[in-house]
């Protein structure tokens, strides 16, 4: 499975103020290229097309606009302007992101003092702790030669 070049004729140019996936672009792996194709596999190569962002962030930016489009589409058939309550359900995703994203906090090692996300997990093994005798230290060994 390799490109033939027939992907070009359906190269599809990056959308402005949406994401190619929620505008209906779909991307080829082998040809890399985003293509405006409603199939489920590329018409050059054959293979099949990822129709969904692979980030988690953008994965969720997908999600909150795919449901913002149906809170609207609602509203429009019963004959209301829910902009407002749309932009809001936008936002509410976009902070639950970057609470997702947030990093862990480190915490100080009791015998060496730096830095670890995990440090109990480090404590145990840390070189500056008495507790732990190491290798060298146990065994010694006289070679005569």
């Amino acid at each position: 499975m390799t490109c033939k070049g027939i992907c070009v004729r359906y190269k599809a140019q990056k959308p402005v103020g949406t994401g190619r996936y929620a505008s209906g672009q779909r991307r080829c792996q082998i040809c890399e290229i985003f293509i405006k194709w409603e199939g489920l596999w590329c018409p050059c190569c054959g293979y099949r097309l990822r129709t969904k962002p692979r980030n988690l962030k953008y994965k969720a930016k997908l999600r909150a606009r795919v449901e913002a489009d149906s809170l609207e589409a609602k509203a429009a058939a019963k004959g209301k302007s829910v902009e407002i309550e749309v932009d809001v359900a936008i936002k509410a995703k976009s902070k639950t992101i970057k609470s997702k994203a947030t990093k862990k906090e480190k915490t100080a090692c009791i015998h060496c003092e730096k830095l670890f996300v995990y440090a109990d997990k480090h404590e145990k093994n840390c070189k500056k702790n008495p507790n732990i005798i190491t290798s060298q230290e146990s065994e010694s060994i006289a070679i005569k030669a």
